[in-house]
Order: C-alpha cells, then sequence, then structure tokens
C-alpha cells in the first residue's frame, strides 16, 4: 500500500510557480494570437470571395481532424529552422516554449473561428444589408457593426474555450517543455514522489478551472441579461 508522503510539496512551491508561468503564459499568448486569427478566418469563411473561404474551410478542417500533440510534435521540428533561418533569430531563445506558442495559437484559432463564425451568422442579416446600403465595404461592416455585437454575445464561449486551452497546455510534455505539470513531475521523479506531485498538480488544474468556470457563468448570465 502507498504511503503519500506531502511534506516535499511546501518546499517545491517555488519551483513549481516557475513552471505555472510557462502554462500561463502558453495560455495567454494563445487565446490572444488564437482569438485573432480565429476572427480573420471565419471572416475569410463568410467571404464573397471564394478562394479565401476555401481557404479558410481547408485550414479548420485540417487542424481540427488533427490530434493536438502531434502538431506539437511537428512544430516542435519545424519552428526551430523558421525562426534561426527564416527570420534570422538567435538560437538562444527558448525553442520548446516558442514552438508551443505557435502550434497552440494556430490550433486552437481553428475553434475559435467556428465560435466566432457563429458569433457572426447570429448577427441578424438586415443590419448587414443596412451597413452596405449605407456604402461601407464588407471590412468596414464587420469591424464597425457586425463583430463588436457578435463578440459581446460570443465571449462566454471564447472563455470556455480558453480554459479548454489551460488544461490542454500539459501536453506540452511531449516536447518536454517544463511548464507546470512538466515540473511536478520531474520534481516527483526527484524525490521519489510521483504519485504525490502528480495528484497534486491535478488538484491545482482542477481548482483553477473551477474557479474560472464559476467566473465565465457569472459573465455569461450578464450577458444575457
Amino acid at each position: 500500500m502507498h504511503h503519500f508522503d506531502w511534506s516535499g510539496i511546501p518546499g517545491a512551491l517555488p519551483t513549481l510557480w516557475t513552471g505555472a508561468i510557462i502554462t500561463f503564459k502558453i495560455t495567454l499568448v494563445a487565446i490572444v494570437f488564437g482569438i485573432i486569427w480565429g476572427t480573420i478566418l471565419a471572416m475569410f469563411r463568410l467571404s464573397p470571395i471564394k478562394p479565401l473561404a476555401w481557404f479558410a474551410q481547408g485550414y479548420v478542417t485540417i487542424f481540427r481532424s488533427i490530434p493536438l500533440v502531434m502538431v506539437l510534435l511537428w512544430f516542435f521540428l519545424i519552428v526551430p529552422q523558421v525562426l534561426q533561418s527564416v527570420l534570422g533569430l538567435s538560437a538562444d531563445i527558448d525553442i520548446r516554449l516558442a514552438s508551443a506558442m505557435v502550434a497552440f495559437s494556430l490550433f486552437e484559432a481553428a475553434y475559435y473561428s467556428e465560435i466566432i463564425r457563429a458569433g457572426i451568422q447570429a448577427v441578424p442579416r438586415g443590419q448587414v444589408n443596412a451597413s452596405f446600403a449605407l456604402g461601407m465595404t464588407y471590412g468596414q461592416a464587420m469591424r464597425l457593426i457586425i463583430l463588436p455585437q457578435a463578440f459581446r454575445a460570443m465571449v462566454p464561449l471564447l472563455l470556455t474555450q480558453g480554459i479548454v486551452l489551460f488544461q490542454d497546455t500539459s501536453l506540452v510534455y511531449v516536447i518536454s517543455l517544463a511548464d507546470f505539470f512538466r515540473t511536478a513531475t520531474n520534481i516527483g521523479d526527484r524525490d521519489g514522489t510521483n504519485v504525490e506531485m502528480v495528484l497534486f498538480a491535478g488538484a491545482v488544474y482542477f481548482v483553477i478551472c473551477v474557479i474560472a468556470s464559476s467566473l465565465v457563468k457569472g459573465l455569461q448570465k450578464k450577458v444575457a441579461r
């Protein structure tokens, strides 16, 4: 029978916090760039210009059909060469972190795109026609009339997807990036408390997600009023 030893957790907290910062960085960057790129993809998908619509549809289909862990591994192999040769960036940057940020941003954009597209389509068509009647271009109508209304309704869904993204960041374990979960398992391997550290990490993820979900539900009620 396993005897749990939680005594090492207080001393490991500073190291765990360093890993948590990596997790939060990946989550924040992927949410921001994922929403920006996802918005562009959604506009492409709804564009009357067929090549743009086909590109967006193909992009979303591809990324939603490939496991995230495979995308992480692919970008871990591709991104270093792109950063160092094409962009001329220094080899001193954290390649694992850069790879994870790029992979998560591009992957999550496919999911954000579908949420944003549904939000745009939920705006009454009459407002789109009225915008065109006022002489607005497609881009102006989206930026000034449609997107502000759509995002107000979509915020809870976008934040919920952000919570899912936060949970998925633990998959950077496969590229040996020292995020919160990887740091916890490394400490567990070192101290012989692997079970305790994995349980503790799971509890932290659970508490953060429950709190975030509660905040999203509160925001959803406000939006619905």
